[in-house]
C-alpha cells in the first residue's frame, strides 16, 4: 500500500438521490489490509497487530449477530490458526463461516502482484490457500478483493474465473482513466480477459472508486481521522495501556448526528458513480481491526442511528461481506458492458507518478524468486514420479512433502504485491530471500536423496558418496569419477547445453553407456582459476541422465574454445566509413561485429537470408533524488529527468570459439583508459552436431549481462536498435500467459515512464515480415522509445529525501551486481511463433544439475541406468505444457457433500498427508488462430500420458485450484448485450475414458489416482 503524495481534500455535499433507483443501500465491508511483508517482516507484523486482528475480530463477531468481516491473506490467517487460535476460537470461526458473517475473499496465501508475477506462481499461491481453506472448513472463496496491486493484469481475472469466482474487484488503475470511468458510471463491466476463452471464462469486475479501499478519514468536526476508532498499529510492541495514536473520537450523543451526516454524504457521493443503488463502503485500511471491540461498538451505534433516520437520510446501511454486495448487484439483473482482453497497465497516480519502476526494482530478488519457482516445479514432478514408482522407498515421504511445502510457502509468499515487486524495506527483502533459500536448499536435498535412493547407493558400497546441487561446479578430487546428473523438468524431449565449472582444461564426458558426449571447455569469463564445461544433453520429458566427467585420459577429449582478444575501441571516435566486420556464424544466424566499435552490427537469419541491422548499447537514466527539485524515482516510481545517456566510451571484445559454441564477450568501460569495466555482455551461439535435434538451440542467441554496482540515482537499460520499421509498436507478455499490444502513447507529462510496461517472460518488436523476440528469466520493465527500438531496464539504484520513503526505509539503495539472462530470437513471424513458446519455457525451466562422486566403479555401464526415471518419459505435444504434476498432500474428500459432512461432524482426517492423489494441470500454449497447426485443439489420453507412473484408474476434472468438481461448478452468468440471459455458466466438457480435448489457452486441472493405492 502506498498513499498518493497529495491527499485529496474531500468535500462532502449532500447530493440528490441517484437517478430514481430508490433508497440507497450501503454495504459496510469491515476489513484489514495486511501486507505479507512490505515495511515489516511477517513475524514483526504478527507480533504487533496481525494476530490481534483475528483474535479480536472473532471474539467481537460472536457478540453481535449483525456484525461481519472479510479475511483475505491466508499466510497471516494460517499462522494465527496454527499458533495462536484457541480451540474456542477455532469453533467460533467454523460457526461464523457457516453463518456467512466471516467471509474469506481471494483465499490465496497473499494478494499477489499482477504486473511482474508468472502465471504458474499466481496459481501456486492461490492453490496453497484454497487447499488449506477447503481442507479445514470445506469452503471455497468466490470473490476477489485485489485492492492494492499496482495496476491490473488481464490474466488475473481469467485465473479467478477458472478458480470458480463469481466476481472480481480491483482498485489501482490510471488516475485519469478512473476519473473518466467514474464520471460515466463505467466502473463495472464483464471482463473477457482471454481472447481465446472469451465468454467461457469472463468475470464481472468492479473497479473501486477514487476513495479506494480505505474509509475516507477526514471528518469536519474533528482534526483526528474518523471511523478508525482503534487508531494506528504500533511497532514493535502493542502499547501496554491499549491507547494507540490517532484514535477517532468515540461516537457519543453529541456527535452521532455529525458522524452520520459525514458517512451519508460520502455514500451519496459514491452512489452517483455507479449504476445501481447498492453502494460498497469499505470500512478499514492497512493494519486495522487489531482492537475490533472499539471498532464495532462505535460503528454499531452509528449504523443503528442512520437506519432509524433512513427517511431523513435517504440511505440504509448494513454490515456486509463482499459476497453480499455482489449478490445484491447480480440480483438487479442489469445488462453490463463487455471489456476485452486489454489490461490496466501501466498505472499512474498523478502526472509525474508512473508506477513503472517496480517492474525492475530489486532485480536479484526477482531472479531468485523465479529460480525458486522453477526448482519447485522440477522437485514436484521428480518427487511425484518417485512416489509412484518406488512405493517401498527408504525416504520418509512425510518429511519429503514438508521439504516441498517449505518452498511452496516461500514462493507463494514472495508473490505478494510488495514482495517480488521490490517495493519492500531491506529487512523484508532479506526475509523473502532467506525463506526462498531455505526452501530451495530443502528441495535440492530432497532431489539428491531421491537419486541416491534410486541408484541403490547404500547397497553398492556407497556409490554416491555425495550428491549436491550448487553453483560452484565439480569439486576437484582428481582420482574420483565425477558424475553430473541432469533432470529435465519439461514434458518435452530437450536438447540443450548445461554449463559446469571445472578445474581442468582437458576433460572427457561419457554417458551412462560409456559413449562419448559432445562437450566444450573454455576459460571462464568470470574466474581466472576455473574453466566452463558445456555438455550437450539430450533428455526425454521428465527424465534424468547421468554424465561421467573425467580428466582427459587421451581418447575422447572435449572440444576446446579458443580465445581471441581484440583491442579496446573508442566508440566516440569510430570510423563510420571503413567498417571492418567480423562474422560469428552458426547454422541459423550470422552475427556481424563492427571492429571499429566492438559492437554488434547486424544479424542475418540464414534460412531466409534476411538481414537486420542491430546494435546494442547500455544506457542510464539519471533521476532526481531531491523532492524540492521535482519528481523523484523510488522503489515504485520511475521519473527520468531526461533521455537516457550512453554509459561507456570504450568497448573491449573477446571472442571464444569452438566446435559447439562461440561466446562473444563485450566489456563496456567509461573511457579508453579505465581499469575496470562497468557493464559486460556475454553472447552465446551454438552449433549442434549431426544427429541431434538442434532446432531450438540453433535459433536462439543467448545473452547474459553483468550490470552494477551502479552509481546513485541511475537506472540502467539495454537498448537494442534495429532497422525494422516497427512504428514504435511493442508487444509484451501478460504474466507469461498471453500477449498484450503496447502502442507508444504521447502524454503531456512523463511520456518516457508511462510507456514502460512489465515484461515477465516475453517482449517483441516486428515489421511486416520480421520479428525480434526477447525472452527473459526474470521480470523487467521494457519500452520502445523509438522506431525499431526495444529497451529493457536491467537494474536501478536510488536514494531520495522524501520523508515517507525515509520513514519506512523504502529508498532503493541497491548496490548489487545483477546478472540477468535474455535470449534473442530473430525470424519470420511464423517461425518465431513456433519457437518462442517452447523457448520461453526452456529458459524458465532449464535442467536441474546435480553433482555426484562415484568412488566405487559400477560393474556394468548399464547398472546406472536400470532405475533411471529415463525409462518412462512423460511427453506432451509442442503446443501443450505440463503446467503441474505434483502430490499436494491434501486430505480433503473430492466429494463436496462428504467433505462438508466430515467437517461438521468434526471428523476431518488428521495424521498423514494423502499421497495417492496426484494433481495434474495441462495448458494449451496458443491462442485461437495464432498458428494454422499449433492453435488446433489437442486430444490427450491421460492414461497413456502417465503410463510410466502406473496404471491410471480414476481421473476427476477439477477447477483451477482443485477445490471444485467441474461438473458441479456453476458460476454466475452476468447479462451482457451479447448474452442477454442471466444464469449460471458451466465450465467445460469433461473427460470420457481419460481422453480430454484441450482447446487454445485452456488450463485443465485433474486429480489422478493410480492402481494399487
Amino acid at each position: 500500500m502506498r498513499p498518493p503524495l497529495l491527499l485529496l481534500l474531500l468535500f462532502f455535499s449532500l447530493l440528490p438521490r441517484a437517478d430514481g433507483r430508490g433508497e440507497l443501500r450501503a454495504f459496510v465491508v469491515a476489513h484489514s489490509h495486511m501486507d505479507v511483508g512490505w515495511v515489516y517482516t511477517v513475524q514483526e507484523s504478527m507480533h504487533a497487530y496481525a494476530a490481534n486482528v483475528y483474535t479480536s475480530v472473532v471474539e467481537e463477531l460472536m457478540k453481535g449477530k449483525q456484525r461481519k468481516f472479510i479475511a483475505v491473506e491466508q499466510e497471516f490467517f494460517r499462522l494465527w490458526w496454527d499458533a495462536v487460535a484457541t480451540d474456542m476460537h477455532k469453533q467460533q470461526v467454523h460457526q461464523l463461516l457457516q453463518e456467512g458473517r466471516l467471509e474469506f475473499v481471494i483465499g490465496g496465501q497473499v494478494m499477489h502482484d499482477e504486473a511482474v508475477t508468472l502465471i504458474d506462481d499466481q496459481i501456486l499461491q492461490l492453490t496453497e490457500g484454497h487447499g488449506f481453506l477447503y481442507e479445514t472448513f470445506g469452503i471455497r472463496p468466490q470473490f476477489s478483493w485485489h485492492v492494492d496491486p499496482f495496476g491490473a493484469s488481464a490474466t488475473t481475472p481469467t485465473l479467478f474465473a477458472m478458480a470458480g469466482f463469481n466476481a472480481h474487484l480491483i482498485s489501482r488503475i490510471d488516475y485519469d482513466l478512473k476519473a473518466d470511468m467514474q464520471k460515466n458510471k463505467k466502473l463495472q463491466f464483464v471482463w473477457q480477459g482471454s481472447p481465446s476463452l472469451s465468454e467461457r471464462q469472463e468475470i464481472f469486475t468492479h473497479v473501486m472508486d477514487q476513495y479506494s479501499y480505505c474509509t475516507p478519514s477526514q471528518i469536519p468536526f474533528s482534526n483526528r481521522s474518523g471511523f478508525y476508532w482503534n487508531g494506528i498499529a504500533v511497532f514493535p510492541d502493542p502499547p501496554k495501556d491499549g491507547v494507540y495514536p490517532n484514535m477517532s473520537l468515540p461516537v457519543t450523543d453529541t456527535n452521532i448526528h455529525l458522524y452520520a451526516q459525514t458517512m451519508v454524504a460520502n455514500i451519496k457521493e459514491r452512489a452517483a458513480w455507479f449504476r445501481t443503488s447498492d453502494v460498497l463502503w469499505p470500512w478499514g485500511c492497512d493494519k486495522q481491526f487489531f482492537n475490533a471491540s472499539v471498532q464495532y461498538s462505535n460503528m454499531d451505534l452509528l449504523l443503528d442511528y442512520i437506519n432509524k433516520h433512513s427517511d431523513e437520510f435517504g440511505v440504509t446501511v448494513q454490515y456486509a461481506t463482499v459476497g453480499d454486495y455482489f449478490q445484491a448487484v447480480y440480483n438487479r439483473n442489469l445488462t453490463w458492458e463487455i471489456r476485452d482482453s486489454q489490461d490496466f497497465l501501466p498505472y499512474s497516480t498523478e502526472p509525474f507518478q508512473a508506477w513503472t519502476g517496480f517492474y525492475t526494482s530489486r532485480s536479484t530478488l526477482k531472479g531468485i524468486a523465479r529460480r525458486a519457482s522453477s526448482l519447485l516445479y522440477a522437485g514436484e514432478s521428480f518427487f511425484t514420479q518417485y512416489v509412484r514408482k518406488h512405493p517401498a522407498s527408504s525416504i520418509c515421504k512425510c518429511r519429503a512433502l514438508r521439504q516441498l511445502q517449505s518452498l511452496r510457502w516461500a514462493v507463494s509468499e514472495v508473490q505478494h504485491h510488495d514482495g517480488i515487486t521490490g517495493t519492500e524495506s531491506p529487512k523484508v527483502k532479506d526475509m523473502y530471500m532467506n525463506n526462498l533459500m531455505y526452501g530451495m536448499f530443502n528441495v535440492k536435498k530432497l532431489m539428491a536423496s531421491i537419486i541416491m535412493d534410486m541408484n541403490n547407493a547404500k547397497k553398492n558400497g556407497e556409490v554416491y558418496s555425495s550428491i549436491h546441487i550448487n553453483d560452484s561446479g565439480i569439486p576437484g578430487a582428481p582420482d574420483v569419477d565425477q558424475y553430473v546428473v541432469v533432470y529435465n523438468p519439461l514434458a518435452w524431449n530437450i536438447t540443450t547445453f548445461v554449463a559446469v565449472s571445472v578445474s581442468h582444461l582437458e576433460m572427457s564426458v561419457y554417458d551412462e553407456l560409456g559413449h562419448s558426449v559432445p562437450a566444450q571447455v573454455q576459460s571462464s569469463a568470470e574466474s581466472h582459476s576455473t574453466y566452463d564445461l558445456y555438455i550437450l544433453v539430450e533428455i526425454s520429458g521428465l527424465s534424468y541422465r547421468k554424465y561421467n566427467v573425467k580428466p582427459l585420459n587421451g581418447k575422447q577429449r572435449a572440444f576446446t574454445g579458443r580465445s581471441v582478444k581484440y583491442k579496446r575501441k573508442d566508440i566516440t571516435r569510430a570510423d563510420q566509413q571503413n567498417r571492418q566486420l567480423l562474422p560469428v556464424v552458426n547454422n541459423c544466424y550470422q552475427v556481424l561485429l563492427d571492429q571499429n566499435t566492438n559492437l554488434m552490427h547486424s544479424i542475418t537469419e540464414r534460412e531466409t537470408n534476411q538481414t537486420v541491422q542491430l546494435t546494442q548499447e547500455f544506457l542510464e537514466y539519471h533521476v532526481n533524488g531531491d523532492v524540492m527539485k521535482g519528481p523523484i524515482s523510488d522503489n515504485y516510481l520511475f521519473a527520468p529527468n531526461a533521455s537516457a545517456v550512453p554509459v561507456s566510451k570504450a568497448v573491449g571484445l573477446e571472442v571464444v570459439s569452438g566446435n559447439l559454441m562461440t561466446e562473444i564477450r563485450q566489456y563496456f568501460y567509461s573511457n579508453v583508459t579505465s581499469q575496470d569495466y562497468i557493464y559486460a555482455a556475454y553472447t552465446r551461439m551454438y552449433t549442434v552436431p549431426e544427429g541431434y535435434d538442434g532446432k531450438l538451440l540453433c535459433h536462439r542467441i543467448e545473452q547474459e549481462y553483468s550490470v552494477g554496482p551502479l552509481e546513485l540515482n541511475r537506472e540502467a537499460v539495454l537498448r537494442t536498435s534495429t532497422n525494422l520499421n516497427t512504428r514504435q509498436l511493442l508487444y509484451t507478455d501478460s504474466n507469461g500467459y498471453q500477449i498484450q499490444k503496447r502502442p507508444f502513447k504521447a502524454y503531456v507529462n512523463n511520456t518516457v515512464a508511462r510507456n514502460y510496461y512489465p515484461m515477465v517472460q516475453t517482449a517483441y518488436i516486428e515489421d511486416d515480415t520480421t520479428r525480434l523476440m526477447l525472452l527473459a528469466e526474470r521480470a523487467h520493465g521494457v519500452s520502445s522509445q523509438g522506431n525499431g527500438q526495444v529497451e529493457v531496464m536491467l537494474h536501478r539504484r536510488l536514494w531520495n529525501n522524501l520523508q515517507w520513503d525515509l520513514n519506512y526505509n523504502l529508498t532503493l539503495n541497491d548496490s548489487s551486481v545483477v546478472r540477468p539472462v535474455i535470449w534473442l530470437i530473430l525470424g519470420t513471424k511464423s517461425v518465431t511463433d513456433i519457437l518462442y513458446r517452447t523457448s520461453g519455457l526452456a529458459l524458465e525451466h532449464r535442467p536441474v544439475v546435480m553433482f555426484g562422486a562415484l568412488s566405487d566403479k559400477p560393474k556394468l555401464p548399464g547398472q546406472l541406468q536400470q532405475n533411471s526415471v529415463h525409462s518412462s518419459p512423460v511427453t506432451v505435444p509442442p503446443n501443450l505444457h505440463l503446467q503441474s504434476l505434483s502430490i499436494p498432500g491434501w486430505r480433503y474428500s473430492s466429494n463436496h457433500a462428504e467433505q462438508v459432512h466430515s467437517i461438521r461432524m468434526g471428523k476431518q482426517k488428521e495424521g498423514d498427508a494423502d499421497f495417492s492423489r496426484v494433481l495434474l494441470r495441462i495448458r494449451h500454449l496458443y491462442e485461437v488462430g495464432e498458428d494454422p497447426v499449433l492453435s488446433q485443439p489437442v486430444m490427450v489420453n491421460l492414461k497413456s500420458l502417465l503410463k510410466g507412473l502406473g496404471s491410471v484408474v480414476v481421473v476427476e476434472e477439477r477447477s483451477l485450484t482443485g477445490t471444485w468438481d467441474v461438473n458441479t461448478l456453476k458460476r454466475w452468468k452476468w447479462k451482457t448485450a451479447r448474452y442477454p440471459s442471466k444464469g449460471f455458466s458451466n465450465s467445460t466438457e469433461t473427460s470420457e475414458n481419460c481422453t480430454v480435448t484441450v482447446h487454445p489457452k485452456e488450463i485443465r486441472t485433474f486429480f489422478v489416482y493410480f492402481q494399487g493405492q
